[in-house]
């Protein structure tokens, strides 16, 4: 007679310790007991020796459909789950579709069930010329957040929501209890640098970056938090590249007030001098990775526990659309699902950091900013027993012979990795063994949970 449904042995890593002969225990899809020492007895047992057991990462920023009929869910959960990713929060901004009624946040979800390999939540945002009227009927649809822009990329698909509106919409998220997270570029002062880029005739790598010089970022960060600060709104900024961004969220938690940030893999991996100057259109991204020094400021933030999250903001463009000579031209985003996970643990380990800041900042607390808590995050009793396990695989990353992303480009194209995921369990659930993922159809739409219900 078995206790369990599954047992995962080996080096069990939790937010604030690492357990080295550690067993998670699961039934019915739930993780049942953490503990050391001889494992019960379990239906299926798998024994990873001295590899890391790990909480399914929580990807807190995903665009999936950013260009029609390219990525979609079938690619980007494929993805997450070789990575080590067991729940994406999917972006409102889909090519065509602006996520920005209940409807369509219906729609988005009942498509992507069909389609998801592991699970996902979603963030919904308003149509600039409803204002936030939307907000409580998308929170009771199931919104994870709120996604705002100060910068307008695009003005049906990605449109700016200027201050006096943007004040008003986190007065109505606060309300809702959910999180309003910011991409964070002043419009006026990046539209600017971006005409005297142009004047100046710069077109290669360099181009980028000085047309979103970092006042432009602070500036925007300091409005979101400003706001947060006047509407008792928790307030996140999605995306980070500049050391001063995590001082300011840092000051604001200091007097009291719930601001969150967020620090995107590629800050913390890439930099212009290395890689944007050899990458070019691959590399480019908003805000503009920047150079190696204020990536050493970012480290410096995470250790200090400055970073609230760590995330991917993972999009896959076709390679037309990152190869145009003229920097300026091409999309900005990058893929980075399969690699987040192994990513981050190895700056840890580089840096003699513990592996416990990724259940941190890759579960922990990305399942209390979306108010996920009540099922995900975390290797405890009562929660979804969704589990990765990262071995020491010593190896260069090979986007196109992994099979599991929809584009054969990455900027972290023969990088060194030194652990990769072995296993993926989504619910108890092996959704990936180390070399092939489960067919679509195993993921869930996760909602928030309620007042009273979280955790």
């Amino acid at each position: 007679m078995t206790d369990f449904d599954l047992v995962v042995t080996g080096r069990v890593v939790l937010p604030g310790s690492i357990i080295d002969s550690g067993y998670v225990a699961v039934r019915g899809g739930l993780v049942e007991r953490v503990g050391s020492g001889a494992p019960p007895l379990a239906a299926e047992r798998h024994d990873f020796g001295s590899a890391f057991v790990m909480p399914g990462a929580i990807d807190a920023q995903v665009h999936s459909r950013s260009q029609k009929g390219q990525e979609d869910f079938v690619w980007s959960t494929r993805a997450a789950a070789a990575g080590g990713v067991t729940t994406i929060v999917d972006m409102p901004y889909d090519d065509g579709v602006l996520v920005c009624t209940p409807e369509r946040l219906a729609t988005k979800a009942s498509e992507a069930v069909e389609q998801a390999r592991v699970d996902f939540a979603l963030y919904a945002t308003i149509d600039p010329k409803s204002g936030p009227a939307q907000i409580p009927a998308l929170a009771q649809a199931g919104a994870a957040g709120f996604k705002f822009s100060t910068f307008e990329t695009h003005p049906d698909r990605f449109p700016r929501i200027p201050t006096p509106l943007l004040h008003d919409c986190f007065a109505a998220v606060a309300r809702e209890g959910l999180i309003a997270g910011v991409h964070n570029e002043n419009d006026e002062s990046v539209r600017a640098a971006i005409q005297a880029v142009q004047a100046s005739g710069c077109t290669d790598y360099r181009a980028h970056a000085r047309s979103r010089p970092p006042y432009t970022e602070a500036l925007a960060t300091a409005e979101v938090y400003e706001l947060a600060a006047a509407t008792a709104c928790s307030g996140h900024i999605v995306h980070c590249s500049i050391g001063r961004g995590y001082d300011m969220c840092a000051a604001y938690r200091a007097q009291g007030f719930d601001t969150t940030i967020e620090a995107c893999i590629h800050y913390l991996v890439l930099s212009e001098e290395d890689d944007v100057a050899r990458l070019g259109g691959k590399a480019k991204i908003n805000p503009p990775v920047r150079g190696r020094a204020e990536r050493d400021k970012l480290w410096h933030h995470l250790a200090a526990g400055n970073i609230t999250v760590v995330s991917t903001d993972h999009v896959s463009w076709s390679e037309e659309r990152k190869t145009d000579p003229d920097m300026l031209k091409n999309a900005s985003g990058v893929p980075g699902l399969e690699v987040l996970y192994s990513f981050l643990l190895k700056g840890l380990l580089d840096r003699n950091l513990s592996p416990s800041w990724a259940a941190r900042l890759l579960a922990a607390n990305p399942a209390r900013l979306f108010r996920l808590g009540h099922r995900k995050g975390a290797l405890e009793l009562g929660r979804d027993a969704d589990i990765t396990v990262m071995a020491h695989q010593p190896g260069r990353y090979d986007a196109a012979a992994s099979g599991h992303n929809v584009v054969p480009w990455s900027p972290y194209q023969d990088m060194e990795l030194t652990y990769r995921p072995v296993a993926t369990f989504l619910r108890g659930r092996m959704v990936f063994d180390g070399k092939d993922v489960t067919p679509p159809g195993q993921g869930q739409f996760v909602r928030p949970a309620r007042a009273g219900q979280r955790s």
